[in-house]
């Protein structure tokens, strides 16, 4: 007995083709994603004692900002490695999307951790949880 073959219909799939302009990140992150949350929240927080930890002077850095925005982000995915984290930039659009596309290394992670969240975490992660209260988040 002879097989039918019947056409199936696939959807387009091409692979190596370039894009003539590449997408917009902001629009591959849905309006109510978690990591558009964080990046609202952390715009409200006050860091002036974050802010205050760096003395001046030398080279350029990674904004605080951004930075805790990807420590919280990535707090919030229940990754707490600083080579993961590293690696999340790199590799996953709501890691760039809140970084700006800014890749910090496992290092400068560790360092911000380190030196620059001691003895104020507690109270900015405070204001964190007041804020996602108040908007109705928790």
């Amino acid at each position: 007995m002879a097989r039918r073959y019947r056409k199936v219909p696939f959807k387009p799939y091409h692979d190596k083709q370039s894009m003539l302009f590449p997408p917009n990140i902001d629009e591959l992150v849905p309006s109510g994603h978690p990591v558009r949350i964080v990046d609202g929240i952390i715009d409200k927080v006050d860091i002036q004692s974050i802010l205050d930890t760096y003395p001046g002077g030398g080279s350029s850095g990674y904004h605080p900002r951004m930075l805790l925005k990807v420590l919280v982000y990535a707090y919030l995915r229940n990754i707490y490695s600083s080579r993961q984290i590293e690696e999340s930039l790199k590799e996953n659009i709501h890691f760039m999307w809140i970084s700006g596309m800014s890749k910090p290394d496992h290092n400068t992670i560790n360092r911000f951790r380190g030196k620059r969240l001691d003895g104020n975490l507690k109270e900015i992660f405070g204001s964190v949880v007041e804020m996602l209260a108040a908007e109705g988040y928790l």
